[in-house]
């Protein structure tokens, strides 16, 4: 998170949240959901389970337990929630550890009963789909997870299950993609007990891992900037992130997604721009330079310059259009003002089964290879559309 308001609202647009009215108009509904349930809260550390349960907590839950494999992240939330006039729930415990581990499944069968699983956990950079190791593990955390968590519903008593997702589970340009378009196969299973629903949205401005945020570490760092001059994102804000997700979360039905409905002439921004931007908030501009060497060793500048360095997109995985649905969802944009509602259909089980069936043949198999599980994600997810160009944003400044 940006430690300038006035930045977050210059690159946005907007000085409130877009989801303030809803909030405000579903106040009662929230409450009636949240006051006095039991809820257990995974990945609670990052960026967005962090402004999660800044929202949740106001509606006040009796029972918060909040785990995520981030001691520290879980140290510092802790303090902070501590540290406001919101009170937390006698019932209140944090866990540092493994969504995926057998220790989190103990932790959570000894304290059931909780009301919902709310589930942020997640690898969430396409760069994490750069070798098989990183991609085993990113399905590992995304998919199979989730898969024991909701194995072990009536044993925790959940009577709901929410877990984010993403817009690039819709017709998925990386495997990070399609890696959530199987989480939301996961969730929304044929015959889960628990009413499940996600929400997906874009990038979220300046939150931990994100390219905003390391412009500003670059700035710290007295680092170049550099940015793919070809594309454009929507962008939310981390407190935007945890409103939809509270909305999605307790309010919606049983296999929606929530959504922001934003405007492609508006709201999509361009990340070279927004470098730009975040140099001029500092009384800044760029000085452009021809190659990424040729930024790193930008010397005797004007003050007011800052070398950067923008180019064409040329890294695997890159999706030119950010869609939130699909042109064959059913679709609500009435149901609130600023968040559409897309309700998918029913994930046969057997195709999960089968799919986690041939990445654990995989897993035990005395040789690893990509094209493997690339392969049998394609099989489970045929609208993939991803074309490997052998450059990975690991190879880029």
């Amino acid at each position: 998170m940006t430690d300038s308001p006035e930045l977050l609202a210059r690159i946005l647009g907007r000085a409130e949240s877009m989801f303030a009215e809803d909030i405000a108009s579903e106040a009662s509904r929230l409450a009636e959901a949240i006051d006095g349930k039991r809820f257990l809260v995974t990945g609670a550390a990052g960026s967005i389970g962090a402004a999660f349960v800044r929202e949740m907590v106001r509606f006040r839950p009796a029972r918060l337990h909040l785990v995520d494999i981030s001691e520290n992240g879980l140290v510092e939330l802790v303090r902070e929630l501590r540290s406001s006039p919101t009170a937390l729930p006698r019932d209140f415990l944090t866990a540092s550890l493994d969504y995926g581990g057998p220790e989190f499944a103990r932790f959570a069968l000894d304290h059931a009963p909780y009301d919902a699983l709310i589930n942020f956990s997640a690898l969430k950079h396409v760069r994490a789909e750069r070798d098989v190791y990183s991609l085993m593990r990113m399905i590992e955390v995304n998919v199979e997870s989730l898969k024991r968590s909701l194995d072990l519903s009536d044993r925790l008593g959940l009577r709901r299950a929410f877990s984010v997702s993403t817009d690039k589970s819709v017709r998925p340009a990386n495997l990070m993609g399609a890696s959530k378009n199987l989480m939301e196969k996961v969730l929304f299973r044929a015959g889960l007990e628990p009413v499940a629903t996600s929400a997906r949205f874009a990038n979220v401005a300046f939150s931990g891992g994100s390219l905003l945020e390391g412009f500003e570490q670059r700035l710290k760092k007295g680092q170049p900037l550099s940015a793919p001059s070809d594309v454009r994102r929507y962008f939310i804000s981390e407190r935007e992130a945890g409103e939809l997700c509270l909305l999605a979360c307790f309010l919606a039905e049983r296999r929606q997604v929530l959504f922001p409905k934003l405007d492609a002439e508006r709201h999509l921004l361009s990340l070279a721009d927004i470098a730009t931007q975040v140099l001029a908030h500092r009384g800044l501009t760029p000085h452009l330079c021809g190659s990424e060497e040729e930024a790193i060793h930008a010397r005797n500048l004007p003050k007011d310059r800052w070398p950067c360095y923008f180019s064409a997109s040329d890294t695997t995985g890159e999706k030119m259009v950010e869609e939130f649905h699909r042109l064959t969802d059913v679709v609500d944009t009435t149901r609130f003002r600023a968040a559409g509602v897309a309700r998918e259909e029913a994930t046969e089980p057997k195709l999960v089964d089968g799919f986690l069936a041939e990445i654990a043949r995989l897993r035990a198999s005395s040789t690893w290879k990509k094209a493997d599980v690339v392969a049998a994600i394609r099989a489970a997810v045929p609208e993939l559309e991803h074309h490997e160009l052998d450059r990975n944003l690991d190879q880029k400044m």
